[in-house]
């Protein structure tokens, strides 16, 4: 009987896996007691993960205004309560730049906004994977009103200087929204430093949490709207909604248990060291970039990726294709096709999609050199059929 191969992850740019054990751990014990909070309940043996988890991402964001941290479903969740609500706070149609580096979770609130009528959009195109933000400074003009940015791209894996962007923007007096769904958990992020007016995280990535939990920052939420409204456990004879952060944008009962995962994730991270986790996932990447780029019948889009992500095509085969193979001759998990990013794919493979490498702490060098060895056999049979 033929053993079937142990799996091989390799889709951690989508949701990592696997959770650390001290994730599983904390949420298990959570589980154990009733959940409450936002003044709906009182019990001795209740933590207050609410606050805890502010205070903890607050602080890992470099953040000191834990008030300001809203807690959302995911990062989709949370560009769409900023991206609407924004425009909505704004009293006529509104200019908007963005990249074509970005997911539909942002191209997809623009379209439909922009069909209403109710904003313009000029993308901004990446060289070399690069956002050049003199080609931002350059599209600003007196009518725009919104940047909203992509961090780190889930295709690519570049990392803009949102910084330089920011900076800009902020004496302009046009708001920022920066995603950072790929680099919180995988780089440092210092908001204190790239000074944004709002930033998105996600758990279920690089932050090692469970999915279901992520949120933002916002710096001044006067500009940004409430888009839903509902309960929030406080003054609830009113029937506005409350203008008092986090209530202002968290309605109904929160994800506690994902709450919890964040926090066990987040110290998890730090028990082990950004720098270590960054140089560790550096050295697989390039390592796999150098071995992959050897084989001529196997394009790679970015060779020098600041996140451990690695896009390719292999020549003769759909990208769907070598998932497939990969998944089942060697029970090795990636990702195919578009990446819910079109525009990307228009510039880099003109729209046919890519298979996606993406790598986590837990990835081990066995792993790689295995899953390298497989697409080297792959490109190989490929080529030799061609």
């Amino acid at each position: 009987m033929k053993l079937e191969k142990p799996l091989i992850y390799l889709n951690n740019a989508a949701t990592s896996w696997p959770k650390p054990p001290e994730v599983i751990q904390a949420v298990q014990e959570s589980l154990s007691f009733p959940f409450s909070g936002g003044g709906r309940g009182f019990g001795n043996e209740q933590r207050d993960y609410l606050s805890e988890g502010r205070e903890v991402m607050c602080n890992f964001l470099g953040e000191d205004s834990p008030e300001h941290l809203i807690f959302s479903a995911n990062a989709t969740d949370a560009l769409n309560t900023l991206i609407h609500g924004f425009v909505a706070s704004q009293d006529e149609k509104v200019h908007v730049l963005s990249t074509t580096l970005e997911h539909n979770s942002v191209l997809r609130p623009f379209h439909y906004l922009t069909k209403q009528d109710k904003i313009s959009v000029d993308y901004i195109p990446f060289h070399d994977s690069i956002i050049n933000p003199e080609k931002i400074k350059e599209a600003v003009t007196s009518k725009t009103r919104l940047v909203v940015m992509n961090h780190g791209s889930n295709v690519l894996g570049s990392v803009q200087d949102v910084r330089a962007v920011c900076e800009y923007l902020h004496d302009k007096g046009i708001f920022s929204i920066i995603d950072g769904s790929q680099t919180a958990g995988h780089i440092p992020v210092d908001l204190s430093s790239i000074n944004p007016d709002a930033f998105v995280f996600t758990g279920h990535k690089a932050l090692l949490g469970m999915p279901g939990i992520g949120g933002f920052y916002i710096r001044d939420p006067e500009q940004v709207i409430p888009v839903r409204m509902g309960g929030t456990g406080s003054d609830s004879g009113n029937l506005d909604q409350p203008e008092d952060l986090p209530e202002r944008y968290e309605i109904g009962t929160h994800n506690y248990p994902g709450i919890v995962s964040l926090i066990a994730g987040v110290n998890f991270i730090r028990s082990i060291g950004m720098k270590k986790m960054e140089e560790k996932a550096d050295r697989q990447t390039r390592s796999m970039i150098d071995e992959l780029s050897a084989e001529p019948a196997i394009t790679i889009y970015n060779q020098k990726p600041a996140l451990p992500i690695i896009a390719l095509n292999v020549s003769g085969l759909d990208n769907d294709d070598v998932g497939f193979i990969l998944a089942r001759k060697d029970n090795i998990l990636v990702r195919t096709g578009l990446h819910c990013a079109p525009f990307v794919h228009q510039a880099i493979d003109n729209g046919a999609g890519c298979v996606r490498i993406s790598l986590s702490w837990f990835t081990t060098d066995e792993e790689c050199r295995i899953a390298t060895d497989a697409i080297k056999e792959i490109a190989r049979h490929a080529n030799h059929k061609i």
